[in-house]
């Protein structure tokens, strides 16, 4: 009697099975599908950084047409955060218990990135390259998160070493955003004043909705500096530089990666970016590089929308997402978070359009473990919005 209950049983759930094969499969994904999900600001203070989620969505959807991940398709779940952290916080939330999103791409910004880090933290789901170069991904590093984007403390270090030892400057003031991003530019600004036995002549904050900066400009004019760097969003450093020249205050202008797409700057600026140097985390366009170049005719021009435009802020959206991809093909068709999570700590020295990645197995004294990308390399704005190249990579650990 008891064998012939078992042999039911087994029957039973054996035909349950063959109705339901992804009743124990891991959260986002099926037999034929994989559920990514990313935030990106398509309006608000920081909507110029918009087209990196549409980047991504453009890659993502050129992966599925050339087979996907071993037979499965990405389903790519994007949102408009505005740049508004609680806005952030909500939608992640809502696609993350609501649809099932196996792991996070991207999402843009350090204050909405924080609003969610410990969120995904808790429920072990995968986020791979958050578009901001904040410490607080990797200090303290986390099992679940893999930064790509080079830290923008490295960033402002290796930007002021090259104004102080290459171009001789002496007087730096520092413009940045009172959020965590902007106070991330100016801690390494100071440290790497403080290593040359130098100080800011001004340090300058605004907030995400200030647009009237010309008493900012004024307190910089002030200190009369001969070098100024600019950690803030990209309508704040357009104006910046726009209101300093009605002044006739020309100072070196020198600004984050984040406003390192030259041909955009240019244009927002009417050719006033002209002469600024900027920190980048991808090859050149004019570099000839073959990979972007393949991702040029064959992700931009046959899936972007009419009227996107080519440049690193688009192509960055690839450039965070290039080691998640690498990472999903490792797995093979046993696709789990902790799978995952293997896999991505087996990359090292990968090198797609951005700087080289590296990881190892989790450490939580290391945050180089989590922390990809440690190189930038730095550029001057021509006219017509060329770039001239001023350094090779660089290591900025």
């Amino acid at each position: 009697m008891k064998k012939k209950l078992l042999l039911t049983l087994f029957v039973f759930f054996a035909i349950l099975l063959s109705f339901t094969p992804d009743l124990f499969a891991e959260e986002g994904v099926t037999d034929t599908e994989i559920h990514l999900g990313q935030w990106g600001p398509q309006s608000g203070p920081a909507a110029a950084w918009g087209n990196v989620a549409r980047g991504t969505g453009d890659y993502f959807k050129w992966i599925n047409d050339n087979g996907g991940i071993h037979g499965r398709k990405i389903v790519y779940h994007m949102f408009d955060d505005g740049y508004n952290p609680a806005k952030t916080k909500a939608g992640v939330k809502e696609l993350q218990e609501g649809t099932g999103i196996f792991a996070w791409a991207c999402g843009v910004g350090t204050s909405p990135g924080l609003s969610v880090r410990d969120y995904l933290a808790k429920r072990n789901v995968p986020w791979v390259g958050p578009a901001a170069g904040s410490m607080h991904w990797v200090n303290p590093p986390q099992k679940n998160l893999f930064a790509v984007y080079p830290l923008y403390v490295g960033e402002a270090k290796a930007l002021v070493k090259y104004a102080i030892e290459t171009m001789g400057k002496k007087r730096v003031a520092i413009a940045y955003l009172n959020d965590e991003y902007g106070k991330n530019g100016l801690r390494g600004a100071l440290a790497e004043l403080k290593a040359h036995g130098l100080k800011a002549v001004a340090q300058v904050s605004m907030e995400a909705k200030d647009s009237d900066l010309k008493p900012h400009v004024m307190k910089l004019r002030k200190a009369k500096p001969d070098m100024v760097l600019m950690w803030t969003t990209v309508p704040h450093s357009a104006r910046i530089v726009g209101i300093s020249k009605a002044m006739k205050f020309a100072p070196q202008f020198m600004s984050t990666s984040t406003t390192s797409d030259f041909p955009f700057m240019m244009h927002i600026t009417k050719g006033l970016w002209e002469g600024v140097i900027t920190a980048t985390l991808g090859e050149l366009p004019e570099s000839g590089y073959p990979l972007l170049n393949k991702y040029k005719k064959e992700v931009f021009d046959t899936y972007a929308a009419k009227g996107e435009r080519w440049g690193v802020f688009y192509y960055a959206g690839i450039i965070f997402t290039e080691p998640m991809i690498e990472g999903l093909k490792r797995c093979g068709r046993d696709l789990t978070r902790e799978n995952f999570i293997t896999a991505m700590e087996s990359i090292s020295g990968f090198k797609g359009i951005g700087p080289e990645v590296s990881y190892k197995p989790y450490n939580k004294n290391d945050m180089y473990s989590r922390q990809g990308a440690s190189q930038t390399f730095l550029l001057q704005c021509l006219a017509g919005g060329k770039a001239k190249r001023l350094t090779d990579w660089m290591d900025i650990k």
